[in-house]
Parts: C-alpha cells; structure tokens; sequence
C-alpha cells in the first residue's frame, strides 16, 4: 500500500481537471497547489532519507504497478491538453481566465509530459522509449531525449553542458542559455551518432528529423481542429511546460563543477555533483527526480528504487519550493552560494 503514495502524481493533472470543470478562480488551481500548496506541505513534512531494503528493491523492480503509474500519463496528458485548447477556443473567457488555464497546461505539460517522458526516455525497451518520445511532442521538445540522453548525460557539471547553471547565473539568462545551447548540441549529437552508424540524414535512426516532423504534424493537425488561436493556445503551453523543466534544470546543478583532471578529460559524474533533496511531497509528485544524484549514477534505474546518497548536497528545500525561490536570484544566491563547495566556486 505504501507504494501507492506516487498516485499523489496525478494531483497535478487533477488540480487541470478541477480548473477546467469550474473556471474562474479555479483556473488557478494548478499554479496555486504546484507554487503554494507544495511549498507549505513540504515545510511541514519531515524529510525522508530512507532507501529500500535489497529485498523491498528487488520487488519493485518487477513490480509493474510502478511503471503503469508512468504510462497512464501519456492519455492523461493528451486528454487535459485537448480540453484545454477546446475550452479556449469555444468559449469567451476573460484574459486573466485563460491565462490561469493555459498556465495549469503548462504545469501539466512540464511535470505530468517532459517528467515522466525523461523518465520513460531512459528506459531500455524501444516501445517505452517511445511513449517517452510521444509526452515530449505536445511540449515541442523532442529534442530533449537526443540532448539529455546522450548529452546532458556525459557533460554534466562541466561548463559544457548546457542544462548545469553557472555559479550566479540568474535563472532568467539561464533559460535562454539552456535552451538555445541544447538545441544546437542536439543537432551536433545526432550528426556525430549518424556519422558514426553509417546513415544518411533520412533514416529512422534520426530521432531529431522524426521529432521535428511529429511537432509539425501536431500543430498541423490542432490547426486543421481549432485553427489558428488553437496553435497559439498549444505553444504558448508548451513554453510553460519548456520553461518549467528549464527551471529544474537550473536546480538541479546549479553552481556544481567536476573537476578537470590532468589529461584534460573531467572526473567522472558522481553524487557530489547533482543537488538532492528528500522532501516527501516533491519526491512523490516528480517521481523521485529529486533524488537525481543516483539518477546520474545509473540513468536506467527505475524511479522507485532510486536512493539517497549522504554525500550528496542536500537542498535546504524540495524541489518545487527550490523553483520558487530560484524566480527571485538574490534570495536563491544567498541561499544557496554559501552551500557549494568552494572548490567548485571559480575564482574571482
């Protein structure tokens, strides 16, 4: 029973559904609970830093009720997402109305689409790997799995890397870095992983080519459904959803730096070098992305079995409450420059 607590996931979509039903005030519901709500709950529950037995670990592992949790995701996005684009396009809603909803997609998008899609992303059969690549498309960023895969992955905490946020960098310059970087590195990756199979710009084997045409057979086809005001509606949510994962991204390694060794190669990623945090309520609603250390360990580890490392540097705050304050830099640089190493502070 214990292990039901990641049905709290779907809280977010709930908190879509409710605005969507009700309007109003309620459009904000989702902004409200994800910024508010989960930043006082994670104030007032304790941390938890326990990890599973080997033996509880070995269950959860075969244990598909874990990843059924991940895959109704897929038409649970799909669906809040078409409603949304439908309410916004049928209905006369005041501006401040819609702006409460196309926030809730946005929020829906990021945590419920580019989250469990990372997840998914990482899995090592092709059809879930697939289904990863399906919640990126609404959120116009199937470019992600090429860069955080097979990037993100080698470089992180290196000044290479485009997703690890520099020592006070606010989190503003940084969604513009982040972004712009990623897309070309993942253009670069992909012709460096062609070349290196053989394969012309048209195979299958071209997930940036492939990802792009699902983009633009998406919007086509809300075009064709809700035209033009419908599209905008669709990129104007997958911005917040883009914008929300950048925003993780920026915690993630805010400030952390591997060490260049000798031969000129980076010390290999290790737990020091990835913030964690044990709040029950963030864990639970990211599906244990919080735990990202172990997560750079091993990116195939399923989402439950990941673990909490001591020598891990330990957020003061959860992960949603971290995104709050990383929207004010100096707070979040008084906060958190004291508690990076110094010795992966630069030199001033």
């Amino acid at each position: 029973m214990k292990d039901l607590k990641y049905l709290a996931a779907y809280s977010i979509p709930l908190c879509a559904v409710i605005g969507l039903v009700f309007k109003g005030l309620w459009a904000y519901a989702t902004p409200l609970y994800a910024f508010i709500l989960i930043p006082l709950l994670e104030l007032a529950f304790p941390r938890d830093h326990r990890n599973r037995t080997p033996e509880d670990a070995q269950k959860a592992q075969v244990n598909p009720i874990f990843d059924l949790m991940l895959y109704v995701n897929v038409p649970l996005v799909y669906a809040i997402l078409i409603a949304g684009i439908a309410l916004l396009c049928t209905e006369p809603l005041p501006a401040w109305e819609q702006t409460g909803i196309l926030l809730s997609l946005g929020i829906v998008l990021g945590v419920n689409g580019i989250n469990v899609g990372h997840e998914l992303g990482h899995r090592k059969s092709r059809w879930e790997r697939i289904l990863g690549k399906i919640l990126l498309i609404p959120n116009l960023y199937t470019h992600f799995f090429v860069e955080h895969n097979f990037g993100h992955h080698l470089h992180a905490a290196t000044p290479e890397d485009p997703a690890t946020a520099r020592y006070n960098q606010p989190l503003y310059s940084f969604w513009f870095s982040s972004i712009t970087r990623q897309y070309r590195n993942a253009w670069h990756i992909q012709r460096q992983r062609l070349i290196r199979e053989n394969c012309g710009f048209w195979t299958l084997r071209n997930d940036m080519l492939w990802g792009h045409l699902a983009q633009l057979a998406y919007l086509i086809v809300i075009y064709a459904w809700q035209g033009p005001w419908g599209m905008i509606y669709a990129m104007i949510a997958a911005l917040g959803g883009v914008l929300l994962l950048e925003t993780v991204n920026y915690v993630e390694h805010y400030g952390l730096l591997r060490k260049r060794l000798p031969s000129g190669r980076y010390e290999r990623v290790r737990e020091i070098h990835s913030w964690n945090s044990d709040h029950v309520v963030g864990r639970i609603v990211l599906y244990e992305l919080t735990r990202h250390s172990d997560h750079h360990f091993k990116s195939t580890i399923k989402y439950p079995l990941l673990r909490s490392h001591e020598t891990a540097p330990q957020m003061p705050f959860g992960y949603p409450t971290s995104m709050v304050i990383a929207a004010i830099p100096p707070l979040w640089f008084y906060i958190m420059n004291p508690r990076i190493p110094a010795a992966m502070k630069p030199a001033l």
